[in-house]
């Protein structure tokens, strides 16, 4: 459906679509990445780097008990991350990522590449959330591992709104 970020932004901004990002191993990539595009705050009204437990917790909302049985990096946070930065910024799509980049913070079960990403829409006011959300595990630097998120977590909203609820 997109060939660039421009185009991403443009079909947003055509359908009055705006968006809330909430990043953490992306550390603000995907914000940078539409804000190199002119007049992106059409459309991006905010994000927030929670790299951080505590930050998910305390600016999020995310639950601490979600935290402490599912780990920050698990489907379940990627999903409440989406949920909880469209709610912050009243935006009507979410984005989130949550990954270990490497080289370090592996743990068992979830190795260095691990990334989920989660996109979040309520396409009408009545109706409820639209929540879609990918597993990855990506080979790489950190850089790539980091730049194959953005990527993965910019892609998803094009299969959030090809896939809408009922549809």
């Amino acid at each position: 459906m997109w060939d660039s970020t421009e185009n991403l932004l443009d079909w947003m901004r055509r359908r009055r679509l705006t968006l809330a990002l909430a990043e953490s191993c992306t550390g603000g990539l995907i914000a940078a990445r539409l804000t190199e595009v002119p007049g992106a705050s059409d459309v991006l009204l905010g994000g927030i780097i929670c790299y951080s437990n505590d930050s998910k917790i305390r600016i999020l909302g995310v639950p601490e008990q979600m935290l402490r049985r599912h780990g920050a990096v698990s489907e379940e946070v990627a999903r409440e991350m989406a949920l909880r930065a469209r709610a912050l910024f009243a935006a009507s799509c979410g984005l989130s990522v949550t990954g270990i980049a490497g080289p370090g913070g592996a743990t068992p079960g979830k190795p260095v590449g691990l990334v989920f990403v989660a996109a979040s829409a309520a396409p009408h006011a009545q109706e409820e959330d639209h929540v879609v959300a990918r597993r990855l595990l990506l080979g790489g630097s950190r850089s790539e591992v980091r730049n194959r998120s953005a990527d993965a977590a910019l892609a998803l909203l094009e299969e959030l709104f090809e896939h809408p609820p009922g549809g």
